[in-house]
Parts: C-alpha cells; structure tokens; sequence
C-alpha cells in the first residue's frame, strides 16, 4: 500500500480520533458478500454530520473485498457518521462512529497554506479563495502524466537534480520553490495499449485530424501517429493501468481497455502522489480521463452511465483532499464524444450523488471556451468554474471576458496555454507563432499568455505548460527532454504573476476586464504575441492594472478614468516581478478621463498600476 501523508486512518471499530479541520479522514469497510464486479455493483457511503454540516458521502471500492470512505471536518467540533450501500451486506451497513475536530494553528496555516481550506469562489465569484477567505491565486503547471513511472516516485526524500534521475518529488520541490501552487493531471494517461504498431495515419471519412490518438469514427477505428510515435510510450505505473484488458472494442482487445473493469491497484499509487502534492500545499487538478477514450466508450459501452460511474470513482476517491475536478480533458472536439453526451454523463454524477460534498470545484480543459463548449447551467449542472485552452495566442484570450459577463459568475483561467517551446516540436503543420523554448522570446510568450489571460478575466490564476513536460517526454531522441523543459526559464515567468495581482491584496478581484480602456490595444495580427494590451478596472475607477506587450506604440492611452483625478502610477517589470515609479510617479486624466501612458521603460513588454491618489 502506498504511504499516506496527513491522513488520519480510521476502521470501522474506531470509536473517536482527533483530527485537525480540512484533513483527510478514511474509512475502511470489508464486504461480507462476493460481488461480481464491485466496481459497478456496489455503491457504499457514509452519512456524516458535524457542525453546520449533513451530507451523504460516497465511497469507492478499492480491490479485494475493500471499500472506502474518505471524509474530513469543514468545522472544528464533534463529527458523526453511518455506514451504508445499495447492498444486503451487514459489513458495509448500519455501522456507526465519529471523531473531534480541532482546528489548526495559525503557524500551521502557514506552513501549509492547503489547511486553510478547499479551494472555492470568492465572494462576488469572479476569482479563487480559500474556505477561510484568504485569496487563492492559482499558479500551475501541465504534469498530464505524473501519476505514471515517468514522474518516479522515490521513497525516500533525498534530493536528486533536475535531470534524468530526478523524480516526482524533485519535481515538486523545483516548482514549490517558484511559487507554483497547482498541477493539472489526468488521472489516466492514456489508457490504451500500444499495438505494436509502426505509426501511420489512417484518414477517417470526415477528414485527417492528424493528432495523437485513438478512437472511433463511423464505425471505423482510426490511429493516428506523429512522427514522435505517441503511443509506443509507457504510460502505466507500479499499479498497471487503470482499467483491464482484454476490452470490447472488436479487433482492438488487446489495445483498448474494457472500461467497465477498474484497477484499483493504479490508484492505489495514485493515491501517494496526490496526498504528496497535497502535504506539499499543492492543489491537483484532476482530469478523470484524456478526451480521446470517450469516443470508444461511447460508441461501446453503455453511456452515460459507465462514464458517470468512473467519473464518480475519481471523484469519491479525492474528495477528501484539496483538489480541482474536470469530467473530461477536452481539447479537440472532433475526436471527442459529444458536448451533449459529456454533459449527459457529468450531469448524471450531479443527479445520483450531488456535488462533491467538501465543495471541490468542477471544470473542463476546453476548446476554446468551457462556456462555449458546454453551456450556461441550463445545459450542464456540474460545472463550477470555467476555463479556455487550447487557443494559443492572444486573440483568444477574450474568451475569458466573456466567461466574466456570463450568469452566474464563476471563476475562470487559462487551464492550457501557449507551451513554452512548441516552436521545437513537430508538429504538422509546424507551429509558426511561438519560438524554441528556453529563449527569451519564447519567455516573452509565456508572459503574453500570463497577464494577457488574467487582465481578460482569468482572475482564478493560470497554468503553465511546456513542450517535454506535459507528455512527459523521457525516449531517446526526444527534444526537448523532460528534465530539460523543467529547467527553462519560463517556468519562471510565472514567479511574479501574484506580486503582479495581488499588490493591491485582494482587491484583483474587483476588476473588471475591458482591453478597450486601452488605446490602441491591438494590431491586425490575430495570431501572435506581441503588439496588444489589456487592461481591468474597478467599478469605482479608483484602480486599474494594465498590461502591454512588446511593440505597443509609444503614446498610448487609458480611458475610463476620473475625469482630471490624479493617480499614482507604477510600471510592473514581468521579467524580475519588481514595481517603479511610472514617470514622477503620478498621471491626471483630462476632463474626458484620459490619460496619456507614460514612456515605457524599454521596448519590452510591461504591466502598469494606477491607483486613484489621496486628495
């Protein structure tokens, strides 16, 4: 079994422990009863009441005759709970306990930022906190793969350098040290099998997609391999993978699994490297699967009801730690089951079980938009926060602002990025806007996707990514390595993004998103990085944050201001996070409120701050 951090273990035959709030606590059932597929037969829960709090909580079955709950404490207090399941099993019903909470200290809050709470919506909805009220600015990176052997685990803590030897929690270390806050994963990646197979690409009847992937089209099973040959990779961990084999799909047995059967011993070491990142005050945001299985599992399974029913599993299983959710990572609609058959199985989860019950939030890798791929809350009932991906440059970041108008507010960010580096990979046809990684162009990309993201209203924070990290990429041959991607210096372009919004405290999330107060803000050249700006405002006009990137035109404006109030302002340096006098360090609108945007300091890209001066 792998080892667990901060979590308090409790049988069934344990009367009363002390926990602390918001820590794991897991309790262990053993079925009486044989069941031919546990996984899809048996449902188990426990009811559990404590101070300002009542909710059925699932569990999950985790091999063997083993089933789990996993709870906490919202609240310091007195907690009850009691057993049951959809089952005549005297061994997983009708038992009792409970356990006291205590709360924890303020030093501990500070040691480990997570014992503040699950990540939720700040109050007007528009930005991330913790259950506290403390801000929650999310930094995070693209680890797809870390819960397979290409992020190694080791058992023991000894360092080990950024490089071929170095491990998961190297890794970690590197990225805490930066300032990272979050990683995005997928909890199975991929969950097919290599066939062996030289690669080649197979043109489905509708047109040549040309990506990496497997799935079903008309009837008609299409591999489509790059030239990086995707799927001779081993994506597996000490557990296996995560579903069984022989599968269902006729002809492909052998290299699509038979989702209705679920290894429960993947997780298992899942499990380790969540609770990890989790003691190491790092959120996960847990993808329950890649987007290309569900087409498969669509077309041979029963649906929704089977995808639901792994979705739960994931969830059930972490929803006693600090995480983030996603039904789905969907990032290419053509080789996708349906928005309408994805929500049809989200919603399905919300209708059975309810929203995970220690309120995780819930999202979706998109294309381009979570709004405009799956709707208003008319259309889906389990989304809780909105993202956009997969659109790389800057003309997409307005999908953001438009997230921001939507009803109700929810919280939004960019969740897949532009990938430092994409200019070195080989891509058909080759990407033409980015440039290779670990220069300080490709830097100032990645700054591009940073403010430019956040000023359009990704006030929930924003996720990096890079070429090497988010395939994991450790074969022979492969450029960029892995352990290289982890050392470019853009991962550091993220250090300074919560000394850039949170200068004010949180008063970041009182903006409002309008690239227009900014003139000009943008040039012809839809696809690119450099040439535009963006700009937020208080409804108040007392606080603006402005970002420009390289090659905005000399004497630019800001509109929207007081009119002829006197502002202080300062430029923000995005490279090393440090905040100067803009100018004297004050401005004053004219009687329309404009104001003239002093000399830039270089021809740089650069953030600006003006805040309405003391009279």
């Amino acid at each position: 079994m792998p080892v667990l951090w901060l979590v308090a273990v409790l049988s069934v035959v344990t009367a009363r422990a002390d926990v602390h709030v918001w820590e794991k606590v897991e309790l262990t059932f053993h079925a009486q009863h044989h069941y031919e597929n546990s996984y899809t037969d048996v449902d188990v829960w426990v009811d559990l009441q404590g101070p300002g709090f009542a909710r059925r909580c699932h569990g999950f079955w985790d091999g063997g005759d083993v089933f789990r709950v996993r709870v906490l404490a919202t609240a310091p207090g007195q907690w009850t709970w009691r057993s049951g399941s959809n089952q005549d099993d005297p061994d997983l019903n009708a038992h009792t306990g409970g356990f006291t909470a205590v709360a924890w200290s303020d030093a501990e809050k500070t040691g480990n930022p997570l014992r503040r709470g699950f990540v939720q919506p700040s109050a007007n909805g528009h930005a991330f906190e913790s259950a506290d009220g403390t801000p929650f600015l999310l930094v995070g990176d693209t680890w797809y793969a870390a819960i397979t052997n290409r992020f190694k685990w080791n058992d023991d803590d000894r360092e080990r350098p950024i490089g071929p030897e170095a491990g998961f929690k190297d890794y970690v270390r590197l990225r805490k040290s930066q300032g990272y806050n979050s990683v995005a994963i997928i909890a199975a990646f991929p969950n097919w099998a290599n066939d062996g197979q030289p690669w080649e690409i197979w043109l489905d009847q509708k047109a040549d997609l040309g990506v990496r992937s497997a799935w079903v089209d008309q009837g008609e099973i299409a591999h489509h391999r790059p030239r990086d040959q995707w799927q001779a990779k081993d994506m597996t961990n000490e557990g296996g993978r995560a579903f069984l084999f022989p599968g269902k799909v006729p002809g492909y047995e052998q290299v699509y699994p038979d989702v209705n059967r679920l290894n429960p011993e993947y997780f298992q070491y899942m499990d380790r490297k969540i609770d990890y990142l989790n003691a190491q005050g790092i959120v996960p945001a847990i993808e329950v699967a890649r987007r290309d299985l569900t087409s498969c599992w669509a077309k041979f399974y029963a649906w929704p009801d089977s995808y639901s029913r792994y979705i739960q599993y994931v969830w059930s299983r972490y929803q006693a730690n600090n995480c983030l959710y996603s039904p789905v990572h969907y990032d290419w609609p053509a080789m996708t089951a349906t928005t309408r058959q994805l929500n049809a199985a989200a919603n399905r989860v919300i209708e059975q079980y309810g929203h995970p019950p220690f309120g995780t939030l819930i999202s979706c890798n998109a294309s381009v938009s979570s709004l405009l791929n799956f709707g208003g809350p008319d259309e889906n009932r389990w989304l809780t926060f909105h993202q956009i991906g997969n659109g790389r440059e800057h003309d997409y970041y307005w999908y953001l602002t438009e997230i921001y108008h939507a009803t109700p507010a929810r919280p939004a960010l960019n969740g897949e990025p532009y990938y430092s580096g994409m200019a070195d990979k080989r891509y058909s046809p080759p990407y033409r806007y980015g440039a290779p990684g670990g220069t300080e162009v490709d830097d100032r990309d990645v700054r591009s996707g940073i403010y430019g993201s956040f000023l359009s209203g990704g006030f929930g924070g924003h996720i990096y990514g890079a070429e090497g990290i988010w395939g994991a990429d450790i074969e022979p041959g492969s450029s960029p390595f892995m352990w290289e991607a982890f050392l470019w210096n853009s991962a550091n372009q993220m250090t300074h993004l919560p000394a850039f919004a949170l200068s004010e405290g949180r008063r970041y999330a009182d903006l409002v998103p309008d690239a227009n107060l900014v003139s000009p803000n943008s040039t012809p050249q839809t696809k690119g990085f450099v040439g535009w700006a963006y700009g937020a405002r208080t409804p108040a006009q007392d606080f603006f944050l402005v970002y420009f990137e390289k090659d905005c035109p000399a004497g630019s404006r800001i509109r929207g201001a007081r009119p002829q109030a006197t502002y202080e302002a300062q430029w923000f340096d995005p490279r090393t996070g440090r905040w100067s006098k803009a100018g004297d360090g004050r401005v004053t609108a004219n009687q329309w409120g404009w104001i003239d945007v002093p000399e830039f300091p270089s021809a740089d890209d650069w953030g600006l701050k003006l805040i309405l001066a003391a009279p």
